[in-house]
C-alpha cells in the first residue's frame, strides 16, 4: 500500500510516521497492492487534527479525528476505518461478490451494523437557477443541501452546508 504523508502547520515526526505506517500495514491485508492512503496531520488552535484517506479499487474509507494527542489520534481514526471496511464487506456479502474477510486487526468484535431503509423518495425537475439562489433557497428550506441546475454552467451542481457555517458547491460532470 502506498501511503502519502501531508503536513499543515504541524510537523509529523520521524517516530509518528513509522507508528502510523505500520498500522496502515496492519490494514493492507483488506486492500490489493494498488490502495493509496493519505495521512493528514494538521494543528489548528492547539487542536492537533488527523485526516486518513484510503481508496482502494475505487472504494473511498475515510476518518477525521482530533484531539490534543497526535499518537491517540491514529488510534481513534484506525477503528473508524475498519468500521468502514466491515460495513462494506456486508454490502458485498448481501450481493454474494465476497464471502468472508481476515480476523480484525482493531476491533475487538465485529460490530452490528444494520443500513437505514429509504423511507422518502423525492423527484423534481431541474432548473436553471444562480448559485446565489440555491444558497437562498437553503436558508428557507433550512436543509443542509440543495441539488440544482446551475444557470451560469448547465451543469447540475449541489450546494452544502458546511460545519463551519460556509457554503460547498459540487459540480458534478456527466
Amino acid at each position: 500500500m502506498k501511503i502519502e504523508f501531508i503536513e499543515r502547520n504541524y510537523k509529523i515526526s520521524k517516530k509518528l510516521k513509522e507508528i502510523i505506517s505500520e498500522k496502515i500495514e496492519r490494514l493492507s491485508k483488506y486492500f490489493g497492492d494498488d490502495a493509496k492512503a493519505k495521512v493528514l496531520c494538521s494543528e489548528q488552535n492547539k487542536q492537533k487534527k488527523l485526516e486518513l484517506t484510503i481508496v482502494n479499487k475505487g472504494v473511498l474509507y475515510r476518518s477525521e479525528v482530533s484531539s490534543d494527542d497526535m499518537f491517540a489520534n491514529i488510534d481513534l481514526a484506525m477503528p473508524k476505518i475498519e468500521r468502514q471496511i466491515v460495513r462494506h464487506k456486508d454490502k458485498k456479502i448481501a450481493k454474494n461478490r465476497v464471502k468472508e474477510l481476515p480476523a480484525f486487526e482493531f476491533l475487538t468484535e465485529e460490530p452490528e451494523i444494520k443500513l437505514p431503509d429509504i423511507f422518502k423518495k423525492k423527484v423534481f425537475d431541474l432548473e436553471p437557477i444562480a448559485v446565489e439562489d440555491a444558497k437562498d433557497y437553503i436558508d428557507r428550506l433550512g436543509h443542509e443541501f440543495f441539488v440544482f441546475l446551475n444557470a451560469e454552467t448547465g451543469k447540475v451542481n449541489v450546494l452544502y452546508r458546511r460545519r463551519d457555517g460556509k457554503f460547498g458547491l459540487i459540480e458534478v460532470n456527466y
